[in-house]
């Protein structure tokens, strides 16, 4: 279960940093269009949080990793209950 939990503080690592290099490039002059904003919003929990005060790149990477690991803990206890029950 660790190992898997790990997983989703990586991937969550991962989808923050994506998002940091596609926001980086991105052209400064053309408005980001409703769909990346909430896309970004549902992938990366703390952009809410970060479109109301400055919050620094290793902060967004870290909260976001912790976001994704409190999920994984979530789900994959959850997952235990379930394959626990069925047998």
């Amino acid at each position: 279960m660790k190992t898997r939990i790990a997983i989703w503080c990586g991937v969550g690592l991962l989808i923050a940093g994506c998002w940091a290099v596609y926001f980086a490039i991105a052209n400064k002059d053309k408005p980001i269009e409703p769909v990346v904003n909430a896309l970004a919003r549902i992938t990366c929990p703390v952009a809410i949080a970060g479109s109301h005060f400055p919050i620094r790149f290793y902060w967004v990477l870290v909260l976001n990793a912790a976001t994704y690991a409190l999920v994984g803990l979530i789900v994959e206890a959850a997952r235990q209950r379930l394959a626990r029950g069925s047998r």
